[in-house]
């Protein structure tokens, strides 16, 4: 899905849509973030640049002392001085010696710079996505945010490796040819540099075009791998519904969007070379005539000459590979744009100073006049206000996109009201440390996720610090303790990333019994038993009134059997609550809940 797209929020409301690098930011903006990376290595950035120098020198020497040899050879009318020959040659032999060496240590301290600078970059971004809020989550493809972390930094990767050495280079031998180039002949110097506008103007308008291209080119690929893990994902129900082809047929079509706006990327950039050849060639030419006139009048020697040329191709060779730089600079720009974008996203709400830690809950939920919106002036809760007393059980009940989950979500702290204030124990959420808010609650959603890891790690993930002793008997509480010890490893049994060489109820079992581990004052339900069989269903049912015992709960179900013993049911419709009360009370009033509960009783056995 293209994230552009307008998304579907938790609660089946439609959320808001985001662009993902519609306008990208400058050049120059980009480069100045990146720099702050840099900075960290700029002990070993300066090593690197005495490197290059040295090595610049060297390579700078090396025209000169060719011209040198050649008069050596063709001194006028005397023999050729051979004495003199050798010493310049084996000078030559021991510049290209050292030069090598000391370009083997520039790569090398160059590539430990790049990886750490990525790893720093890397690590960055991933604990963004740790502070991002959940909403972020909810309006961009899990593949887009994966390509940002893995395609769009290995750009930048190869980026620094290949370009910051080439670019350092190129300053050196431009700066150094030039200074040569005056030095043995100003006019020629002058002449040659007919060629430098025509360079400047070329690469200016190439780049303007590949500069889009790459950009898009990263953008298509995000939503690719957006399809991409989605149809993974959800193989068993594109086999169930016998969808390959519509699939294959999808993944096409972004596959050739792909490929079309790749192909036009690299043909722009490939436009660089050949037209840097025929404007160098023009210039080898125009140096080769002017110098030739003036070697006849004895302004200068051949040697001269012969060193010029070098020097000149030592001038525009850099700018050559500069130009050709610059389409892997494009791609890593375009890749650091994307990172720096999800940098900055708006995080969560930072913590109130003061903020309560570690207070003891009692469970007191109270909502005044909640209203909460994705898009502004669509209300998703419109005025909600309720109480709900310590160790009360209270269902929430209604159609898909009402809003029971967003309140859920609310509650939580994952989504910030718009106006209104939501209290527990009489202390508005905001006044809580995010960490203490969090440990409130305990969660059994009805997208159940397990990690790759032993069934122990899964349920241990409630309470890092849980004894073997507490894991057991939270999974004796959730009913799943006689199946996993019957596994050949029982609790060091290893699970495939999200369980699935588990049955759904069996990962819902499992999430229960992390839950019960939690051991929270505030624990959320919703349709925690959506996904098991009517057996242990009932199983799960005698656990969960233990578990509910002097704890507030909030039970969101579709199936109103299973919410019948609840204290308080509230039927929210269209953001808003349109009854409130227990279940005998609304049968009697023989309203929503009513024509809802005659509805399902029609059709199933409750």
């Amino acid at each position: 899905m293209d994230p552009r797209q307008r998304r579907t929020g938790p609660a089946g409301i439609a959320g808001p849509a985001r662009v993902s690098a519609e306008k990208a930011k400058d050049i120059s903006h980009t480069l100045s973030r990146l720099w702050s990376f840099f900075k960290v290595e700029k002990k070993e950035f300066f090593i690197t640049f005495l490197l290059i120098l040295a090595s610049g020198l060297l390579g700078i020497s090396v025209p000169f002392l060719i011209g040198k040899a050649i008069d050596a050879i063709f001194p006028g009318k005397s023999l050729v001085e051979f004495e003199n020959l050798r010493f310049i040659i084996l000078i030559l032999l021991s510049v290209y010696i050292l030069d090598n060496v000391l370009t083997f240590l520039q790569e090398y301290i160059v590539a430990g710079i790049a990886q750490r600078i990525v790893y720093n970059l890397r690590e960055k971004l991933f604990e963004k996505l740790q502070s991002l809020p959940i909403m972020f989550f909810d309006i961009h493809t899990h593949g887009e945010i994966m390509s940002r972390l893995t395609n769009d930094i290995d750009n930048v990767s190869t980026t620094i490796s290949q370009t910051t050495v080439q670019l350092m280079v190129s300053v050196v031998n431009i700066i150094g040819s030039l200074v040569m180039m005056i030095y043995l002949s100003p006019l020629m110097t002058m002449a040659s540099l007919i060629t430098v506008p025509m360079v400047y103007f070329m690469t200016k308008v190439i780049a303007s075009k590949t500069k889009l291209l790459f950009r898009e080119q990263q953008k298509t690929l995000g939503r690719l791998n957006g399809h991409i893990e989605e149809s993974i994902a959800g193989i068993h129900v594109v086999k169930a519904f016998n969808n390959e082809e519509k699939v294959i047929d999808e993944f096409k079509e972004q596959n050739d969007i792909l490929r079309d706006v790749g192909v036009k990327a690299q043909i722009w950039s490939g436009y660089i070379m050949p037209l840097m050849n025929v404007i160098n060639n023009f210039g080898f030419g125009v140096i080769a005539i002017f110098g030739g006139a003036l070697a006849v009048k004895g302004t200068i020697s051949v040697g001269v000459i012969a060193s010029f040329i070098s020097y000149s191709k030592q001038f525009t060779r850099p700018l050559n590979e500069l130009a050709n730089t610059f389409n892997t600079l494009q791609s890593g720009i375009a890749g650091a744009e994307r990172v720096f974008e999800i940098l900055d996203e708006e995080e969560e709400r930072e913590d109130c100073p003061n903020a309560i830690v570690g207070k003891e809950i009692r469970g007191e939920v109270e909502f005044k006049n909640v209203t909460f919106e994705y898009e502004k002036n669509e209300p998703v809760l419109k005025n909600i206000s309720f109480q709900v007393e310590p160790g009360t059980n209270i269902a929430l009940v209604g159609p898909t996109g009402a809003g029971k989950t967003t309140i859920v979500n609310l509650l939580t702290g994952f989504y910030d009201i718009d106006k209104g204030e939501i209290l527990i124990d009489g202390v508005n959420i905001k006044d809580y440390q995010k960490d203490t808010l969090r440990r409130i609650f305990g969660m059994v959603l009805q997208d159940t996720y397990l990690f790759s890891g032993t069934i122990k790690e899964n349920i241990k993930y409630g309470k890092l610090d849980a004894t073997d002793e507490e894991i057991e008997k939270a999974a004796i509480l959730a009913r799943i303790d006689d199946f996993i010890n019957k596994l050949p490893s029982g609790y060091e049994t290893y699970l495939n990333e999200g369980g699935t060489n588990l049955s759904q109820g069996q990962r819902q079992l499992l999430a229960i019994s992390r839950a019960i581990l939690s051991n929270p004052s505030i624990l959320i339900l919703d349709e925690a038993t959506s996904s098991v069989d009517t057996r242990t269903e009932l199983k799960i049912q005698e656990a969960m009134v233990k578990l509910m015992e002097n704890r507030t709960t909030f039970i969101i179900a579709h199936r109103l059997s299973t919410i019948k013993d609840a204290d308080i049911i509230m039927v929210i419709d269209h953001g808003e609550i349109v009854e409130k009360g227990s279940h005998e009370e609304l049968l009697e009033r023989k309203g929503y809940y009513y024509n809802l509960y005659q509805s399902q009783f029609a059709n199933e056995s409750i």
